[in-house]
């Protein structure tokens, strides 16, 4: 049984005939990591917030608005349960690196 990798030579660099292992550098950019999860992490921060917020001034009477209430609220748990998926993929990345045999 024969597998034509014509497709895949068009797709990946790793599959070209020739290709070493160097991986070129990219341009720098100002931004880090750390910077951009720490901005993520505000913005999943604020979006509860904001959720909170809108909760409370229904619960007080100060909003009347219930349909805007729940969007928060739906925006709000949306953006929670992608960080946690976001961070449980890291983590499993993370283990699979650490089984690496070097």
């Amino acid at each position: 049984m024969t597998v034509h990798m014509q497709g895949v030579n068009n797709i990946s660099p790793v599959f070209r005939q020739g290709a070493t292992n160097q991986v070129q550098p990219e341009e720098k950019s100002n931004v880090d990591f750390s910077s951009l999860l720490k901005n993520a992490i505000e913005q999943v921060n604020q979006a509860e917030q904001a959720s909170n917020m809108k909760t409370e001034g229904l619960a007080q009477g100060k909003v009347e608005d219930l349909h805007d209430v729940m969007l928060t609220a739906q925006k709000a748990s949306i953006t929670v349960e992608t960080a946690v998926q976001v961070q449980q993929k890291a983590i499993d990345i993370y283990n699979e690196m650490m089984r690496m045999q070097v």
